[in-house]
C-alpha cells in the first residue's frame, strides 16, 4: 500500500542506497554497498571549489565486505568518488580495520568502536547496517544448507528482533518451536 498523497511539494534531495551479495567461486562471499547523495538543484562543493549540476552525486561512496558462512570478515575496500570535502576519501583506508570482525550480535558496536566518528566517515558507516542485514539475507540458503540436519540449539539472533518474532508469536512457533514462549 502506497503512503497517502501528499501536500504539492518539490523533491530536492535523494539519497540512494544499494546493496547487493554475491557468492565468489573460493567459498567466500562478496557484499556491497552503494551510497549516492543528489540534488534537484546547482550548488556548489562545501570547500567551494566546484559547482555540481543537479543530479550530479553530493556523495558516491561504496563498500565490499568480504565474509564467509560464518560471517566473519575477511576483506573490505572503501571507496569514495564524490564527497564534500575534496580530503573527504582519505580516510577509506580504515574501512580495513573491520577485518576479523563477525556481523551479527554487537555489529553496530563493533563499527562504532573501530571506525566510528573521527575515525571513518559518517556515510560509509551508516552504509554498514544495511550492508550487514544485505550479508545475512544473501547467505541465508547457504547457511541453512549447511545446517541442515543439525538441531538449532541457541536461540536464533532473529529472536525478539521485531514483533514478528517475538518470542510468543506464531511465526516463532512455526520456524523455532523450541524458542516459542507462548500458549499452546
Amino acid at each position: 500500500m502506497p503512503l497517502t498523497s501528499p501536500v504539492s511539494r518539490q523533491l530536492m534531495h535523494t539519497r540512494a542506497i544499494e546493496c547487493k551479495g554475491y557468492e565468489r567461486d573460493d567459498g567466500l562471499w562478496d557484499i556491497e554497498a552503494h551510497l549516492a547523495d543528489t540534488k534537484t538543484f546547482v550548488h556548489t562543493r562545501r570547500s567551494g571549489d566546484s559547482v555540481r549540476q543537479p543530479a550530479q552525486p553530493v556523495h558516491d561512496m561504496s563498500l565490499r565486505v568480504t565474509i564467509d558462512l560464518d560471517m566473519k570478515i575477511h576483506d573490505v575496500e572503501a571507496r569514495t568518488d564524490e564527497g564534500p570535502y575534496p580530503i573527504c576519501g582519505d580516510i577509506v583506508t580504515n574501512f580495513k580495520a573491520l577485518v576479523g570482525l563477525t556481523i551479527g550480535k554487537g555489529w553496530r558496536r563493533s563499527i562504532a568502536e573501530r571506525v566510528g566518528g573521527v575515525r571513518g566517515c559518517t556515510h560509509l558507516v551508516e552504509l554498514l547496517g544495511p550492508l550487514g542485514t544485505t550479508a545475512f539475507q544473501a547467505t541465508n540458503r547457504a547457511r541453512q544448507a549447511r545446517s541442515a540436519g543439525k538441531p538449532v540449539l541457541k536461540k536464533p539472533y532473529q529472536l525478539n528482533s521485531c514483533h514478528v518474532y517475538k518470542d510468543d508469536a506464531p511465526a516463532v512457533l512455526e520456524r523455532w518451536p523450541q524458542f516459542y514462549t507462548g500458549k499452546r
